[in-house]
């Protein structure tokens, strides 16, 4: 069978708690839902932090140090620390975790992108915390800013600590943009590409643009060089996947993504999309990569050469 590695982002920084109730806030949520994720199926784990008394998103590594561990005690799941945080953190917030608990792997914005989700606020007309509205409707103010520098600052902290990356690529310019690290020798393969659809800021969801990614990607890089998956925001989520997977590619869930399993119904967790999209790759003739496969397909350093 074709294996496929399965990426949780198990909590996320754009949705806000009132938004669902499953949405993991606390670190002891967290653990417990990223637990039940690698045991459902999910072969790495793509972990934010959030402050525990309003959920509002945080890059304070003391936050982390209180899931982490954890973590890596119940599960042998690859554990991916955001390199992201919000859009409304500074790079030096964003990357403190990282760099001071030196991951397997680190999702890295490959460029800067407006970074929205306002339209989410017509849909709540009483908010459980007095910044959760603000903060989405400001959105449409966003930029999410991952310059040149930044993203070279981000490789040298991370590479020299072992760490790899996810490649958070949601346009057609991010895949040059690291198609540029690449030739500078700054990226080395095997590298893991991330391909997001549907943000309002990012390429959409439409299957041509899957295609063109792909094709995108084959052409800068070469086949063989990259692994390369798919996550797609909102109601695109599990039919874009299935799409991914049917073209060769792996697939991430969870409900930093969206909040939903199926149209109309909220997730009752994140557990509970691993589990939808294990069915589904079943029924290709697919399964789950185990961490262990995923961290072979990828070159990763280990969880014995992390720092938690």
């Amino acid at each position: 069978m074709a294996k496929v590695i399965i990426s949780c982002a198990v909590t996320g920084s754009a949705h806000t708690p009132t938004m669902s109730d499953a949405l993991p806030i606390t670190p002891a949520e967290i653990a417990d839902q990223s637990i039940a994720a690698a045991d459902a199926g999910a072969a790495i784990l793509h972990l934010h932090a959030r402050v525990p008394e309003d959920g509002r998103p945080t890059g304070d590594p003391d936050i982390y140090a209180r899931f982490l561990p954890a973590i890596r005690q119940r599960t042998d799941a690859v554990i991916n620390i955001t390199t992201g945080g919000a859009a409304t953190m500074p790079v030096e917030e964003r990357l403190a975790a990282a760099a001071r608990f030196k991951p397997e792997l680190c999702s890295l914005n490959m460029g800067s992108i407006n970074f929205a989700f306002f339209p989410a606020a017509k849909r709540i007309s009483a908010w459980k915390h007095d910044w959760e509205r603000d903060y989405v409707v400001n959105s449409d103010d966003y930029i999410f800013r991952n310059t040149f520098r930044d993203i070279e600052k981000i490789l040298a902290t991370m590479s020299e600590a072992g760490t790899k990356f996810e490649h958070e690529c949601y346009d057609v310019g991010h895949l040059y943009n690291l198609a540029h690290f690449v030739e500078r020798g700054l990226v080395k393969p095997p590298f893991f590409v991330q391909m997001i659809f549907g943000i309002l800021g990012g390429i959409g969801a439409d299957l041509e643009n899957l295609f063109v990614m792909k094709e995108t990607a084959d052409r800068l890089f070469g086949r063989g060089t990259y692994q390369w998956s798919v996550l797609a925001a909102g109601r695109h989520q599990m039919a874009f996947l299935t799409q991914a997977a049917l073209l060769g590619g792996h697939v991430r869930v969870g409900l930093e993504d969206s909040l939903f399993i199926e149209r109309g119904v909220l997730a009752a967790s994140n557990a509970e999309q691993v589990a939808k999209i294990v069915r589904i790759l079943g029924e290709m003739g697919h399964a789950p990569a185990t961490p262990g496969e995923a961290r072979q397909m990828l070159g990763l350093k280990g969880d014995d050469r992390v720092d938690f």
